[in-house]
Formats: C-alpha cells, structure tokens, sequence
C-alpha cells in the first residue's frame, strides 16, 4: 500500500488526483492553506508568513463564492485574476503579490501529490511599475526637513535626537522602517572600511545583510545614544522615551508616527510623500553624489537591477520641486 503524500513531513490526505485540477472543499482548502503556512513557509519570517496569510484570505474568500467551480486549472487562476484586477480594482502590484502566494500554494499541492503541475505558472503577474507611488524628497525638501528638526525641541532632548538619527538612517543609509526596529546596539560594527549595520531585511529571518553607515549618519547615531546613559550591546538601537513604554524597543507604527509628524511640522507632508519615501530618496542622493547602479543596488538590498533602474530614471530630478509634489 502506498505511503500518502507528505510535505516536510506533514502528511497530506488527498481526496482526487485528476489531469483537469482538483475538487476541494472550502474545508479542505482551509486545512491545506494552514499545512502550507504552517509546514511549507516554516523558515520564512513572521512578516514573510503574514503577508502569505492575507494574501490567501483573499484566495479564500473568492474560492468560497465560486461554490466549487474552482478546481485549480489555470483557466481558474486566470479567472482569479481578473477578479482581483476587474472586481476588486487592486493595483499591479497587489496583483502579483497576490498571484504569487497562490502560485506557492499550488506548488505545495504538486510537490503534495494532490496536482499533476502548477496551474498558476502560466498565469502571469502584472508587470512591476517604472515608477513608485511613494514620492522622494526634493534637495529643498530635505533641506526644509532637517532644518526644521533641528529647530525643534532642546538639543538635549533624547526624543528629538532619537527622531533625528532615525531619519539620518532612513535618508542617507536607505534603512526602512522595519529595518530600524529590528536593530540592536551591537549591530553596529566598526570595520577597516567604516561603520556598518547588520540588518534584518523584510522577508528575512536573521540579519545577514551590512548596510554601510557613512560619518553623517554615524554622527546621528552617536548624539543619540549618548542620552541614553548607560546601554547593553542587546539594547536595542531605537527605544520609546514615553513615561508607560520608556526603554521599550520602537515598533513600526511608532516610527512611522514620528516620520509623519516632522514631514508635516516641516511642511512638505502632502500626498505620495510618506515615512518611506525618506528611503527611497537615499538610493537618489547616492546615484547623484556618483555612487554606480550597482553600489545603489547593493546598499538598497535590490533583488534585481531592474529594480534600481527605477531610480536611476529620476535621478535628474532630485533638485526639482517635482520631487515632492
């Protein structure tokens, strides 16, 4: 008798195997999606798992008013497709991250038995964009920012020089908000070459990237954690100073809350400028001051050129008001 398919050790119980896809129910799809979550993705990060997770609700709640007309034939996930562009009215890139958590699900049934091949492999993504959505900052803007910044508060104050060095971090070491609130004191390290960061990307479960941190920032840095008094190596680098939450490590909704603040107390918060647009201005500031693709690509922690040609594309306008506007 023949042993049932299995997953990385999760056992899989099929309940038929046809050239034509899959008959499932909505119970059996919510029990598969879970052994895919929970087996499948279990060395990815929580972040990686949730986005998974809520991608596949999706999937879920469209497989569920179908009542079984899907059965995972890829004219199927082309109708899911459609759904998702036509219905739901989602951008190109919701889209594809939606596509994508399907195609990996599909893959977890082939490689558990209960689908011959993918479907979803020849159900293309749309196509990534030329441009962001999120605008960058403008020379003037960031000019305007880090004036008013410094302007604000006492130059002892630790909220203030904490708010500073995050946004040094973000602006000319390219670190996004999860970046920052991941770190700990002893990530940074001094080398030979400079300072530098161990970081822990978004989609990554240990930090096993180096972003360089070049003197201003540094700087930044070093004003902050000096007042903050006595520090552990396990610290982490950026805490709450607030009276319930004093010492506690910052979460994203913190920082973004920051960001926000000062764009707006600076007067350049408007529409597509974001905490994250502060990141995306980096890889402009440094492809202006000469810096190759190629660097930029390394210090972005892009996946593919193509990614970094984006920027490279608008690098020109850095010194326009069309930056920020």
């Amino acid at each position: 008798m023949a042993a049932s398919p299995s997953v990385n050790g999760a056992a899989i119980e099929p309940e038929s195997i046809e050239d034509q896809g899959i008959e499932l129910s909505v119970t059996r799809l919510q029990r598969l999606i879970q052994e895919f979550l929970t087996a499948y993705l279990r060395e990815k990060s929580r972040e990686t798992v949730g986005t998974y997770r809520r991608s596949l609700n999706e999937f879920e709640r469209w497989f569920v008013r179908g009542k079984g007309t899907c059965r995972f034939r890829t004219e199927d996930i082309e109708d899911y497709k459609t759904y998702l562009m036509e219905e739901r009215g989602l951008h190109q890139v919701s889209v594809s991250t939606y596509l994508t958590a399907v195609r990996r699900l599909c893959q977890f049934l082939v490689d558990a038995g209960l689908l011959q091949e993918n479907p979803a492999k020849a159900v293309k993504g749309n196509r990534r964009p030329v441009s962001h959505s999120r605008k960058f900052l403008s020379e003037e803007y960031i000019a305007q920012l880090l004036a008013t910044m410094d302007q604000a508060g006492d130059s002892s104050d630790e909220i203030a020089k904490r708010d500073r060095a995050i946004v040094y971090a973000m602006l000319f070491a390219g670190l996004s908000e999860i970046e920052i609130v991941r770190c700990n004191v002893q990530d940074l390290e001094q080398t030979l070459l400079g300072w530098y960061l161990r970081i822990q990307g978004k989609g990554h479960t240990i930090k096993d990237q180096q972003v360089p941190i070049d003197p201003p920032v540094m700087d930044a840095l070093r004003l902050y954690l000096d007042t903050r008094g006595r520090i552990t190596p396990e610290s982490p680098l950026f805490v709450s100073h607030g009276h319930r939450s004093d010492g506690q490590r910052l979460n994203t909704r913190s920082v973004r809350s920051r960001i926000n603040h000062h764009l707006e107390q600076s007067g350049i918060k408007r529409r597509g400028i974001t905490p994250h647009s502060l990141t995306h201005t980096a890889a402009l500031i440094w492809l202006n001051d000469g810096l190759s693709i190629e660097d930029v690509k390394q210090r972005m922690r892009h996946g593919t050129l193509d990614t970094t040609m984006i920027y490279f594309r608008q690098q020109g306008k850095l010194a326009g008001e069309a930056a920020g506007q």
